[in-house]
């Protein structure tokens, strides 16, 4: 699944018709971890592929999970569960790899389930509570509760998701792809 965030369509004189990044702006991919349903903005996701094999990396830390090659790419790898400090599950076939892009740097998240697309209006979004200072560290990397009908999503801060030790790994990796080219 493609996504191209920066399309704009024109008409004949030159005006701009309907902005693709407009139209995804308020729409979230949605995902099962755990026990709970995360949203990610559509802009920032670049593909979602099939699970595959993972060349592990010594000496990181547990939810970095390795690299793989994506078309000669060479991409680290994120498990979101264990991000978040959740049990870990056994990978199977339902399981995917959303291919990110934050700040210029690219990332893969290994998902447990993708749930669906969904849009969610601003007014519909909440800031996350602060019942506690142990609540916040959980919800450090949430921006936002999304009201989805009767549901509620956890709306992730992709910048959050990534550490200075994760976008270090993306950058040497984006560095690797570099000098192949």
């Amino acid at each position: 699944m493609e996504v191209n965030s920066e399309a704009i369509r024109q008409t004949d004189n030159g005006q701009s018709v309907g902005n693709e990044r407009d139209a995804q702006k308020d729409k979230y991919m949605t995902f099962r971890s755990g026990n709970e349903y995360f949203g990610l903005k559509i802009q920032y996701v670049s593909e979602i592929i099939p699970f595959q094999a993972i060349t592990a990396i010594p000496e990181t830390e547990d939810y970095i999970k390795g690299l793989i090659n994506l078309r000669g790419k060479i991409i680290p790898v994120i498990d979101i569960c264990l991000r978040f400090k959740q049990e870990p599950f056994e990978y199977n076939d339902r399981t995917c790899i959303v291919v990110i892009n934050v700040q210029s740097t690219v990332v893969g998240l290994i998902i447990e389930n993708i749930a669906e697309v969904v849009e969610i209006q601003e007014e519909n979004i909440l800031p996350p509570p602060s019942i506690g200072r142990s609540d916040r560290v959980q919800n450090k990397y949430v921006y936002g509760i999304g009201k989805v009908g009767d549901s509620v999503k956890l709306l992730l801060d992709p910048d959050k998701l990534l550490n200075d030790e994760d976008l270090s790994l993306a950058d040497q990796a984006n560095e690797m792809n570099i000098d192949e080219e």
